[in-house]
Protein backbone atom coordinates (compact mmCIF):
# COMPACT_ATOMS: atom_id res chain seq x y z
CA UNK A 1 0.00 0.00 0.00
CA UNK A 2 1.61 3.27 -1.12
CA UNK A 3 0.85 6.32 1.01
CA UNK A 4 1.49 9.53 -0.90
CA UNK A 5 2.77 12.50 1.10
CA UNK A 6 2.90 16.21 0.26
CA UNK A 7 4.76 18.70 2.43
CA UNK A 8 3.94 22.38 2.91
CA UNK A 9 7.25 24.17 3.51
CA UNK A 10 10.60 23.24 1.97
CA UNK A 11 12.69 24.41 4.92
CA UNK A 12 15.05 22.38 7.08
CA UNK A 13 12.30 20.28 8.70
CA UNK A 14 10.89 19.28 5.34
CA UNK A 15 14.32 18.54 3.91
CA UNK A 16 15.31 16.38 6.88
CA UNK A 17 12.01 14.52 6.53
CA UNK A 18 12.61 13.85 2.83
CA UNK A 19 16.29 12.93 3.14
CA UNK A 20 15.83 10.80 6.26
CA UNK A 21 12.80 8.97 4.86
CA UNK A 22 14.61 8.06 1.64
CA UNK A 23 17.70 6.90 3.56
CA UNK A 24 15.57 4.66 5.79
CA UNK A 25 13.76 3.21 2.77
CA UNK A 26 17.07 2.39 1.06
CA UNK A 27 18.40 0.66 4.19
CA UNK A 28 21.18 3.22 4.61
CA UNK A 29 20.20 4.20 8.17
CA UNK A 30 18.15 2.84 11.06
CA UNK A 31 14.84 4.59 11.88
CA UNK A 32 16.10 6.25 15.05
CA UNK A 33 13.84 9.11 16.10
CA UNK A 34 10.74 7.44 14.61
CA UNK A 35 8.80 6.71 17.82
CA UNK A 36 6.83 3.58 16.82
CA UNK A 37 9.40 2.07 14.45
CA UNK A 38 10.09 -0.80 16.86
CA UNK A 39 6.51 -2.07 16.44
CA UNK A 40 5.05 -3.86 13.43
CA UNK A 41 2.72 -1.24 12.00
CA UNK A 42 0.12 -1.81 9.29
CA UNK A 43 1.82 0.76 7.05
CA UNK A 44 5.61 0.24 6.96
CA UNK A 45 7.92 3.21 6.49
CA UNK A 46 8.87 1.85 3.07
CA UNK A 47 5.31 2.48 1.84
CA UNK A 48 5.60 6.27 2.21
CA UNK A 49 6.17 8.15 -1.03
CA UNK A 50 6.80 11.90 -1.19
CA UNK A 51 4.94 13.34 -4.19
CA UNK A 52 5.57 17.05 -3.81
CA UNK A 53 6.60 20.04 -1.73
CA UNK A 54 5.05 23.50 -1.69
CA UNK A 55 6.92 26.71 -0.88
CA UNK A 56 6.88 30.42 -1.71
CA UNK A 57 10.60 31.19 -1.50
CA UNK A 58 11.71 32.12 -5.01
CA UNK A 59 15.04 30.34 -4.39
CA UNK A 60 13.20 27.03 -3.98
CA UNK A 61 10.11 27.13 -6.18
CA UNK A 62 10.52 25.16 -9.40
CA UNK A 63 13.55 23.22 -8.20
CA UNK A 64 13.69 19.54 -7.30
CA UNK A 65 13.79 18.51 -3.66
CA UNK A 66 17.22 17.01 -4.40
CA UNK A 67 18.56 20.44 -5.39
CA UNK A 68 17.00 22.21 -2.39
CA UNK A 69 18.23 19.53 0.02
CA UNK A 70 21.70 19.58 -1.51
CA UNK A 71 21.94 23.30 -0.85
CA UNK A 72 20.69 23.15 2.75
CA UNK A 73 21.99 19.76 3.93
CA UNK A 74 24.55 18.65 1.37
CA UNK A 75 27.51 19.62 3.55
CA UNK A 76 26.42 17.37 6.43
CA UNK A 77 24.39 14.52 4.87
CA UNK A 78 24.34 12.45 1.68
CA UNK A 79 21.32 13.47 -0.40
CA UNK A 80 19.43 10.57 -2.05
CA UNK A 81 19.16 10.85 -5.84
CA UNK A 82 15.56 9.62 -5.62
CA UNK A 83 14.59 13.14 -4.52
CA UNK A 84 15.40 14.35 -8.04
CA UNK A 85 11.94 13.10 -9.01
CA UNK A 86 10.14 15.31 -6.47
CA UNK A 87 9.31 18.92 -7.32
CA UNK A 88 8.91 22.03 -5.19
CA UNK A 89 5.69 23.67 -6.37
CA UNK A 90 4.65 27.24 -5.71
CA UNK A 91 2.35 27.35 -2.70
CA UNK A 92 0.12 29.87 -0.95
CA UNK A 93 1.81 32.82 0.73
CA UNK A 94 -0.72 35.11 2.45
CA UNK A 95 2.23 37.07 3.90
CA UNK A 96 3.59 34.06 5.81
CA UNK A 97 7.14 35.27 5.18
CA UNK A 98 6.37 38.99 5.62
CA UNK A 99 9.10 40.80 7.50
CA UNK A 100 11.68 38.07 6.84
CA UNK A 101 14.64 38.39 4.45
CA UNK A 102 13.21 36.21 1.67
CA UNK A 103 11.87 37.01 -1.77
CA UNK A 104 8.53 35.25 -1.67
CA UNK A 105 5.59 34.96 -4.00
CA UNK A 106 2.49 32.81 -3.62
CA UNK A 107 -0.08 31.45 -6.03
CA UNK A 108 -2.64 33.98 -4.82
CA UNK A 109 -0.26 36.79 -5.79
CA UNK A 110 -0.05 35.41 -9.34
CA UNK A 111 -3.65 34.32 -9.91
CA UNK A 112 -5.67 36.20 -7.30
CA UNK A 113 -7.05 34.59 -4.16
CA UNK A 114 -9.70 32.33 -5.74
CA UNK A 115 -7.45 31.55 -8.69
CA UNK A 116 -4.48 30.79 -6.46
CA UNK A 117 -6.46 28.35 -4.34
CA UNK A 118 -7.83 26.72 -7.48
CA UNK A 119 -4.30 26.38 -8.90
CA UNK A 120 -3.14 24.77 -5.65
CA UNK A 121 -6.05 22.32 -5.85
CA UNK A 122 -5.16 21.46 -9.45
CA UNK A 123 -1.64 20.50 -8.36
CA UNK A 124 -3.03 18.52 -5.42
CA UNK A 125 -5.42 16.73 -7.78
CA UNK A 126 -2.48 15.88 -10.04
CA UNK A 127 -0.14 14.48 -7.34
CA UNK A 128 -3.00 13.03 -5.21
CA UNK A 129 -1.48 12.95 -1.70
CA UNK A 130 -3.11 10.95 1.08
CA UNK A 131 -1.44 13.02 3.80
CA UNK A 132 -0.37 16.68 3.74
CA UNK A 133 2.16 17.80 6.37
CA UNK A 134 2.33 21.48 7.31
CA UNK A 135 5.78 22.74 8.37
CA UNK A 136 5.76 26.29 7.03
CA UNK A 137 7.24 29.12 9.08
CA UNK A 138 5.47 30.05 12.35
CA UNK A 139 2.75 32.65 11.72
CA UNK A 140 0.29 34.64 13.79
CA UNK A 141 -3.18 33.13 13.65
CA UNK A 142 -6.46 32.94 15.55
CA UNK A 143 -9.29 30.39 15.19
CA UNK A 144 -11.93 31.43 12.65
CA UNK A 145 -14.61 29.07 13.85
CA UNK A 146 -17.01 28.60 10.95
CA UNK A 147 -17.29 28.06 7.21
CA UNK A 148 -18.73 31.55 6.83
CA UNK A 149 -15.81 33.08 8.73
CA UNK A 150 -13.35 31.23 6.50
CA UNK A 151 -15.14 32.41 3.36
CA UNK A 152 -15.14 36.00 4.59
CA UNK A 153 -11.46 35.92 5.65
CA UNK A 154 -10.44 34.32 2.35
CA UNK A 155 -12.31 36.94 0.30
CA UNK A 156 -10.69 39.76 2.27
CA UNK A 157 -7.25 38.14 2.14
CA UNK A 158 -7.17 38.31 5.94
CA UNK A 159 -6.16 34.73 6.50
CA UNK A 160 -2.89 32.94 7.17
CA UNK A 161 -1.21 30.52 4.79
CA UNK A 162 -1.97 27.54 7.06
CA UNK A 163 -5.64 28.44 7.23
CA UNK A 164 -5.75 28.93 3.47
CA UNK A 165 -4.18 25.51 2.92
CA UNK A 166 -6.63 23.92 5.40
CA UNK A 167 -9.56 25.60 3.62
CA UNK A 168 -8.33 24.50 0.19
CA UNK A 169 -7.87 20.90 1.31
CA UNK A 170 -11.34 21.01 2.83
CA UNK A 171 -12.68 21.72 -0.67
CA UNK A 172 -10.55 18.86 -2.03
CA UNK A 173 -12.28 16.47 0.39
CA UNK A 174 -15.29 16.64 -1.91
CA UNK A 175 -13.17 14.61 -4.36
CA UNK A 176 -10.91 12.49 -2.18
CA UNK A 177 -10.37 11.79 1.51
CA UNK A 178 -7.20 13.33 2.91
CA UNK A 179 -5.31 14.13 6.12
CA UNK A 180 -3.77 17.49 7.02
CA UNK A 181 -1.28 17.33 9.91
CA UNK A 182 -0.35 20.75 11.28
CA UNK A 183 3.08 20.89 12.91
CA UNK A 184 3.18 24.67 13.47
CA UNK A 185 1.38 26.69 16.20
CA UNK A 186 -1.49 28.00 14.05
CA UNK A 187 -4.75 26.78 15.64
CA UNK A 188 -6.19 24.38 13.07
CA UNK A 189 -7.05 21.31 15.15
CA UNK A 190 -7.88 23.84 17.88
CA UNK A 191 -10.40 25.57 15.62
CA UNK A 192 -13.75 24.02 16.53
CA UNK A 193 -15.38 25.04 13.28
CA UNK A 194 -12.57 23.71 11.11
CA UNK A 195 -12.52 20.35 12.93
CA UNK A 196 -16.27 20.06 12.46
CA UNK A 197 -15.99 20.85 8.76
CA UNK A 198 -13.30 18.20 8.27
CA UNK A 199 -15.47 15.71 10.15
CA UNK A 200 -18.48 16.48 7.97
CA UNK A 201 -16.39 16.01 4.81
CA UNK A 202 -14.79 12.77 6.06
CA UNK A 203 -11.22 14.05 6.39
CA UNK A 204 -8.79 14.30 9.30
CA UNK A 205 -7.00 17.39 10.61
CA UNK A 206 -4.28 16.94 13.23
CA UNK A 207 -2.42 19.49 15.36
CA UNK A 208 -1.22 21.79 16.63
CA UNK A 209 2.56 22.46 16.80
CA UNK A 210 4.89 19.46 16.79
CA UNK A 211 6.37 18.60 20.19
CA UNK A 212 10.02 17.67 19.78
CA UNK A 213 12.75 18.60 22.25
CA UNK A 214 12.47 20.77 25.35
CA UNK A 215 8.68 20.84 25.72
CA UNK A 216 8.13 17.04 25.86
CA UNK A 217 11.02 16.71 28.32
CA UNK A 218 9.55 19.45 30.53
CA UNK A 219 6.15 17.75 30.38
CA UNK A 220 7.62 14.39 31.43
CA UNK A 221 9.55 15.94 34.32
CA UNK A 222 6.41 17.73 35.51
CA UNK A 223 4.53 14.40 35.35
CA UNK A 224 7.23 12.84 37.53
CA UNK A 225 6.92 15.65 40.09
CA UNK A 226 3.11 15.59 40.04
CA UNK A 227 3.03 11.83 40.60
CA UNK A 228 5.19 12.28 43.71
CA UNK A 229 3.10 15.21 44.98
CA UNK A 230 5.96 17.67 44.92
CA UNK A 231 5.00 21.34 44.81
CA UNK A 232 6.53 23.09 41.81
CA UNK A 233 7.58 26.62 42.75
CA UNK A 234 8.72 27.83 39.33
CA UNK A 235 9.71 26.70 35.85
CA UNK A 236 12.08 28.43 33.45
CA UNK A 237 12.66 26.94 30.01
CA UNK A 238 13.99 28.71 26.96
CA UNK A 239 15.77 27.92 23.74
CA UNK A 240 17.85 29.85 21.24
CA UNK A 241 18.51 28.74 17.67
CA UNK A 242 19.89 29.90 14.37
CA UNK A 243 17.50 28.43 11.82
CA UNK A 244 14.74 30.17 9.85
CA UNK A 245 12.04 29.38 12.38
CA UNK A 246 13.99 31.06 15.17
CA UNK A 247 14.56 34.02 12.85
CA UNK A 248 10.79 34.21 12.34
CA UNK A 249 10.28 34.12 16.11
CA UNK A 250 12.13 37.44 16.46
CA UNK A 251 8.81 38.93 15.28
CA UNK A 252 6.86 39.34 18.59
CA UNK A 253 3.46 38.15 17.38
CA UNK A 254 5.00 34.98 15.89
CA UNK A 255 6.91 34.34 19.13
CA UNK A 256 3.67 34.67 21.08
CA UNK A 257 2.15 31.81 19.07
CA UNK A 258 4.99 29.53 20.19
CA UNK A 259 4.74 30.73 23.78
CA UNK A 260 1.04 29.84 23.89
CA UNK A 261 1.58 26.26 22.69
CA UNK A 262 4.70 25.66 24.79
CA UNK A 263 3.18 27.01 28.03
CA UNK A 264 -0.05 25.05 27.82
CA UNK A 265 1.54 22.01 29.50
CA UNK A 266 1.96 23.50 32.99
CA UNK A 267 -1.54 23.71 34.44
CA UNK A 268 -2.78 20.72 32.45
CA UNK A 269 -0.19 18.39 33.99
CA UNK A 270 0.28 19.89 37.47
CA UNK A 271 -3.33 20.89 38.08
CA UNK A 272 -2.24 24.41 39.01
CA UNK A 273 -0.50 27.22 37.17
CA UNK A 274 2.99 27.31 38.67
CA UNK A 275 4.93 30.50 37.87
CA UNK A 276 6.70 29.82 34.61
CA UNK A 277 8.67 31.31 31.74
CA UNK A 278 8.53 28.91 28.79
CA UNK A 279 9.26 30.40 25.40
CA UNK A 280 11.78 30.65 22.56
CA UNK A 281 13.92 33.64 23.43
CA UNK A 282 16.26 34.45 20.61
CA UNK A 283 17.99 33.98 17.29
CA UNK A 284 21.74 33.41 17.09
CA UNK A 285 22.76 32.51 13.56
CA UNK A 286 25.99 30.58 14.37
CA UNK A 287 23.92 28.01 16.31
CA UNK A 288 22.25 26.99 13.06
CA UNK A 289 19.75 24.16 13.46
CA UNK A 290 21.35 22.86 16.67
CA UNK A 291 19.48 24.92 19.23
CA UNK A 292 20.57 25.63 22.81
CA UNK A 293 18.04 24.67 25.49
CA UNK A 294 18.15 25.61 29.17
CA UNK A 295 15.74 24.53 31.88
CA UNK A 296 15.39 25.23 35.60
CA UNK A 297 12.64 23.66 37.77
CA UNK A 298 12.36 24.38 41.49
CA UNK A 299 10.07 22.39 43.82
CA UNK A 300 9.26 21.58 47.44
CA UNK A 301 9.66 18.02 48.66
CA UNK A 302 9.09 16.09 51.91
CA UNK A 303 9.69 17.93 55.18
CA UNK A 304 9.38 21.28 53.38
CA UNK A 305 12.84 21.06 51.80
CA UNK A 306 13.51 22.40 48.32
CA UNK A 307 15.14 20.77 45.31
CA UNK A 308 16.14 22.08 41.90
CA UNK A 309 16.81 20.65 38.48
CA UNK A 310 19.03 22.40 35.93
CA UNK A 311 19.33 21.09 32.37
CA UNK A 312 21.42 22.37 29.46
CA UNK A 313 21.11 20.72 26.03
CA UNK A 314 22.05 21.14 22.40
CA UNK A 315 19.36 19.60 20.18
CA UNK A 316 19.24 19.17 16.41
CA UNK A 317 15.94 20.96 16.00
CA UNK A 318 14.62 19.96 12.57
CA UNK A 319 15.46 16.22 12.58
CA UNK A 320 13.65 15.82 15.91
CA UNK A 321 10.40 16.95 14.30
CA UNK A 322 11.05 15.17 10.99
CA UNK A 323 11.19 11.79 12.73
CA UNK A 324 7.79 12.40 14.33
CA UNK A 325 6.33 13.28 10.93
CA UNK A 326 7.13 9.79 9.62
CA UNK A 327 4.92 8.12 12.22
CA UNK A 328 2.24 10.82 12.17
CA UNK A 329 1.90 10.09 8.44
CA UNK A 330 1.66 6.33 8.87
CA UNK A 331 -0.78 6.54 11.76
CA UNK A 332 -3.08 9.15 10.24
CA UNK A 333 -3.26 7.28 6.92
CA UNK A 334 -4.27 4.12 8.78
CA UNK A 335 -6.92 6.04 10.74
CA UNK A 336 -8.31 7.57 7.54
CA UNK A 337 -8.53 4.09 6.02
CA UNK A 338 -10.75 3.06 8.97
CA UNK A 339 -13.16 5.92 8.35
CA UNK A 340 -12.05 8.00 11.34
CA UNK A 341 -12.62 11.71 10.73
CA UNK A 342 -12.33 15.13 12.35
CA UNK A 343 -9.37 15.13 14.69
CA UNK A 344 -7.88 12.45 16.96
CA UNK A 345 -6.91 13.53 20.48
CA UNK A 346 -4.66 10.54 21.24
CA UNK A 347 -2.53 11.27 18.17
CA UNK A 348 -2.39 14.99 18.90
CA UNK A 349 -1.57 14.47 22.60
CA UNK A 350 1.62 12.62 21.70
CA UNK A 351 2.80 14.50 18.62
CA UNK A 352 1.70 18.07 19.37
CA UNK A 353 2.41 20.80 21.94
CA UNK A 354 -1.20 22.01 21.97
CA UNK A 355 -3.36 19.01 21.14
CA UNK A 356 -6.73 19.51 19.49
CA UNK A 357 -9.69 19.47 19.67
CA UNK A 358 -10.30 22.75 21.55
CA UNK A 359 -10.37 22.32 25.31
CA UNK A 360 -8.18 19.20 25.30
CA UNK A 361 -5.73 18.68 28.14
CA UNK A 362 -2.00 18.29 27.71
CA UNK A 363 -0.51 15.19 29.30
CA UNK A 364 3.09 14.12 29.62
CA UNK A 365 4.46 12.49 26.49
CA UNK A 366 5.12 9.26 28.38
CA UNK A 367 1.42 8.99 29.24
CA UNK A 368 0.41 10.08 25.74
CA UNK A 369 2.73 7.51 24.15
CA UNK A 370 1.15 4.58 25.95
CA UNK A 371 -2.38 5.90 25.44
CA UNK A 372 -1.72 6.13 21.71
CA UNK A 373 -0.02 2.74 21.63
CA UNK A 374 -3.07 1.15 23.23
CA UNK A 375 -5.40 2.85 20.74
CA UNK A 376 -3.31 1.71 17.78
CA UNK A 377 -3.28 -1.87 19.06
CA UNK A 378 -7.04 -1.84 19.68
CA UNK A 379 -7.60 -0.63 16.11
CA UNK A 380 -5.22 -3.23 14.68
CA UNK A 381 -2.85 -0.58 13.30
CA UNK A 382 -0.06 -2.06 15.42
CA UNK A 383 -0.10 -5.83 15.72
Amino acid sequence: MTIKVAVLGAGLVGMHFAVGLERIKSGEIEPYGVPFAKYKMEIPIEDLEIVGFFDVDEKKVGKTVYDVALESLGKVLPIPRSLSDVQVYRGLHFKSLAGLPFKARGLEEEYGIEGGIQKFLEIIDDIKPDVVLNVITTEKASPLGSHEAFEKAISAGEITASQAYAYALLKYLEKRKIVMANFIPSPLANDEGLVKMYEEKGGIILGDDGATGATPLTADILEHLANRNRKVMSIAQFNIGGNTDFLALTVPERNLMKEITKSSIVEDILGYDAPHYIKPTGFLEPLGDKKFVAMHIWWKTFNGLEDELVVNMRINDSPALAGLMVDATRISAALLKRGIKGTVYEVNAFFMKRPGPPGSKNVSRIVAYYNLLEKLKNLGIIS
